[in-house]
């Protein structure tokens, strides 16, 4: 019988005919689409997803992408994403502020209305489980060649110890050598000035307040900067409020103006889905870090003033009960965006890490900080010191090891240098010191890291140069094995994420990823970057298994003390080998000082398991939690949602 090929065959030979005339004309091209085609094939096969993991990319309504600088998980499940006016200058001008609200489980979102630029705010976990926000951007910066009216500091004086006095905004202050008047842009409260008595003699001695404000000329032109400083004359004012007021300005030019921070404060309801106003905080913070306390109380930290300068170390803690804020009786100079974590005894660690402002030999020493005190015990040994910012913080679980990893980082400002070391230090030590710990996938700045709940560490993307100058944007992912010390490459990300990126955990076990905000989008720095508003999944090898445990959140308690017990209903509570409690991350720029997992004594039961909470707030500080169970394969449950109150 004469063999006659099948119709498929046929089609097949006919392609591959032409494959290979294609391969003559444009070997390259074709060499490439084959690549990318094996490529998208290979990541694809469960054998690969199983080992490897798999990324995929969010379908996120046109009308609902922002430029994500900030993300929250909330107890409710969803995700706050937070752009403000989204490092855009024109959102700004316009006071277009951006907030987001997304459901990972069902991909639904909803607009919610932004009240300040809250771009480059500080937030973290509240114990009632809603999120504090603070700070933000009060003006934008301007280098010196985009200046068009000369401008610069004025501190406002009051000699009056019986009258504080609000100046507002547009308010006028002429020289008296000078002649030459200029406007406050912002509105600023002068205290009333101190009176101290002599006991023995009666002398009353009065001291001047003062008060800041950023001020400019009203017209443009070069006429208009001073070079000296002067005494002004404040507009308005009668009487002894003449006398009492005036203004002291040095040089007032066309340097470059620096970003300015704002008080604000909000707490965000994942309730009502709102925020709410509460007392602003006593500085101005643009890129400040907040870390919540063993009592619930937040620490705010750093951030750029009302000014644009680096706030001098006067750092403030809110109450959430008082919805106040209140100083810390001694300073402490940090550079922004410092990655501080609450530790043993309500000690806070800084590891280094940091993000965009300060000068390079101030604050920048790793240590362990006593806020009773204020001391300060230094941490030594720490690899490429001076390439820390833009690096990566993490408390590697479980937080009762209190060891620590640092993650990649740069050279301070938009130095091209960058690193692949990672540090780890073991705060149990009786002296605590940083080791190396093993290289990341390549040099990267920008790396973000997030604790999965089997105990491994998720760190993917970066770039090589500052905001991914020369496009150096890194397409690599890894897990970090604090256990074995080890790494080992997983999936690539799907796209390149810098500058004004992020990661966090979502409760079903997946990692979302966002942002990025490159400098250029070619090789050569021609053409100017646009914000990645693309959100990705990255689903964990453990997810692709072929069963996970359940914990019944029905008939569990939704509350746990400190030191309780609570038992959860599980059909799988023989294969339970470990119990995990995770805080919710609240991530930005390099920052997640929020992430913790903390591993839970458990007894098994006959229908399910037993957790005890360890005793220390400093440990579990008050608020939600994420509790998973994780089989004796490493596979995680889905979260299910625990309140832990203070004491």
């Amino acid at each position: 019988m004469k063999y006659r090929p099948s119709r498929r065959t046929r089609r097949f030979g006919i392609g591959a005919a032409a494959v290979t005339v294609l391969a003559g004309m444009n070997g390259p091209a074709l060499y490439r689409f084959s690549s990318a085609q094996y490529h998208d094939y290979k990541i694809n096969q469960p054998e690969y997803k199983a080992e490897n993991g798999h990324w995929d990319a969010v379908n996120v309504p046109k009308e609902y992408r922002i430029n994500t600088i900030h993300a929250a998980l909330l107890h409710t499940g969803k995700v706050l994403l937070v752009a403000g006016s989204g490092n855009n200058a024109k959102n700004f001008d316009a006071k277009s502020f951006r907030t987001v609200l997304w459901d990972p489980e069902k991909n639904t979102y909803r607009n919610i209305p932004t009240p300040q630029d809250l771009f480059c705010s500080g937030h973290s976990q509240l114990p009632d489980g809603k999120l504090l926000v603070a700070g933000g951007t009060q003006r934008y910066e301007k280098l010196k060649g985009d200046v068009e009216k000369a401008g610069g500091l004025m501190f406002v004086h009051n000699e009056d110890p019986d009258k504080p006095k609000t100046f507002p905004p547009g308010t006028r202050f002429t020289g008296k050598e000078n002649g030459k008047t200029f406007e406050s842009k912002d509105p600023v409260l002068v205290p009333r000035a101190k009176k101290k008595t002599n006991a023995k003699t009666g002398k009353v001695t009065v001291t001047a307040s003062t008060a800041r404000v950023y001020v400019e000329a009203r017209r443009k032109g070069e006429k208009y900067q001073t070079g000296t400083e002067d005494n002004y004359r404040i507009s308005g004012l009668k009487g002894k409020d003449r006398r009492n007021f005036y203004g002291i300005a040095q040089k007032l030019s066309f340097d470059k103006k620096d970003f300015q921070g704002i008080k604000q404060a909000y707490e965000f309801d994942p309730e009502s889905e709102r925020y709410i106003t509460v007392d602003p905080m006593n500085e101005a913070r643009w890129y400040p870090t907040l870390t919540t306390l063993q009592d619930g109380r937040v620490l705010s930290v750093s951030g750029l003033d009302e000014i644009g300068q680096v706030v001098p170390g006067k750092n403030e803690i809110y109450n959430p009960k008082t919805k106040k804020w209140k100083y810390l009786p001694k300073k402490r100079f940090f550079p922004t965006y410092p990655s501080l974590f609450l530790t043993e005894k309500g000690r806070i660690f800084y590891t280094g890490s940091n993000a965009g402002y300060g000068p390079d030999d101030k604050g920048r020493t790793p240590g362990i900080w006593d806020l009773k005190s204020n001391k300060f015990q230094v941490v030594p040994g720490i690899s490429d010191p001076k390439l820390l910012e833009t690096s990566m913080s993490v408390m590697l679980p479980p937080a009762q090891d209190q060891r620590f990893m640092v993650v990649g980082g740069g050279g301070v400002g938009e130095s091209t240098r960058s690193t692949a070391g990672t540090r780890i230090v073991d705060l149990k030590d009786d002296q605590p010191r940083f080791k190396d710990g093993p290289d990341l996938y390549e040099k990267v700045r920008y790396p973000s890291s997030v604790i999965l709940p089997d105990d491994t560490v998720l760190t993917t993307n970066g770039s090589g140069d500052y905001r991914g100058r020369g496009d150096t944007n890194v397409l690599k992912a890894e897990l970090y094995d604090p256990k074995t010390n080890r790494t080992r490459g997983v999936a690539d990300p799907l796209v390149g994420r810098n500058y004004h990126s992020g990661a966090l955990l979502l409760p079903d076990g997946r990692v979302m990823s966002f942002g990025s905000d490159s400098l250029f989008q070619d090789k050569a720095n021609t053409k100017p970057g646009e914000f990645q508003q693309q959100i990705d999944l990255y689903t964990p090898p453990y997810l692709y298994r072929d069963s996970r445990p359940k914990l019944a959140a029905e008939g569990g308690p939704k509350t746990v003390k400190l030191g309780a017990t609570a038992t959860y209903k599980t059909a799988h509570a023989s294969a339970i080998k470990k119990m995990r409690l995770i805080r919710p991350s609240s991530f930005t720029h390099v920052t997640n000082v929020e992430q913790r997992s903390i591993a839970l004594d458990f007894k098994r039961t006959k229908d399910g398991i037993t957790v005890r909470l360890p005793k220390d707030p400093s440990l579990v500080p008050p608020g939600y939690y994420m509790l998973n169970a994780v089989d004796d394969e490493g596979t995680p449950s889905k979260a299910v949602w625990v309140k832990v109150p203070g004491r």
